[in-house]
C-alpha cells in the first residue's frame, strides 16, 4: 500500500524559510512517473506548485520560481520542497502528489503553512 506523509510546515515569518518533507512508502518515489507539491488556499482551488519528474527534471509556478526549490532524497525514500523568502500569500495546505501511468494519483494528507507577523 503506497501512503505520502508531509511534515515540516508551521508559523513563519514573511521573508523566513521553511522545508516540507513527503515521505513515502510502499513504492520508491524514483518509481512515480513525476511527483510534485500543491497548494491549497482558504476559499481557493488546489494550485500547483512544483514537480519533479522520474529522470529528475523540475518546473515550478511561476509565483514560486526563484524561491522553492524541489528534491529527493533515494535513501531516506522523501521528496523536499524547500521554501526560501516565503511570503503571507504562500499560506496555505500543502500536498504531496505521486504520478503513476494508468492509476489514480496518489496524495497525502497535507501539512498546514502559515506566513505571518
Amino acid at each position: 500500500q503506497v501512503q505520502l506523509v508531509e511534515s515540516g510546515g508551521g508559523l513563519v515569518q514573511p521573508g523566513g524559510s521553511l522545508r516540507l518533507s513527503c515521505a513515502a512508502s510502499g513504492r520508491s518515489i524514483f518509481s512515480f512517473n513525476a511527483m510534485g507539491w500543491y497548494r491549497q488556499a482558504p476559499g481557493a482551488q488546489r494550485e500547483f506548485v512544483a514537480a519533479v519528474s522520474s529522470v529528475g527534471s523540475s518546473n515550478y509556478a511561476d509565483s514560486v520560481k526563484g524561491r522553492f526549490t524541489i528534491s529527493r532524497d533515494s535513501a531516506k525514500n522523501t521528496l523536499y520542497l524547500q521554501m526560501n523568502s516565503l511570503k503571507p500569500e504562500d499560506t496555505a495546505v500543502y500536498y504531496c502528489k505521486g504520478a503513476i501511468p494508468f492509476a489514480s494519483d496518489y496524495w497525502g494528507q497535507g501539512t498546514q503553512v502559515t506566513v505571518s507577523s
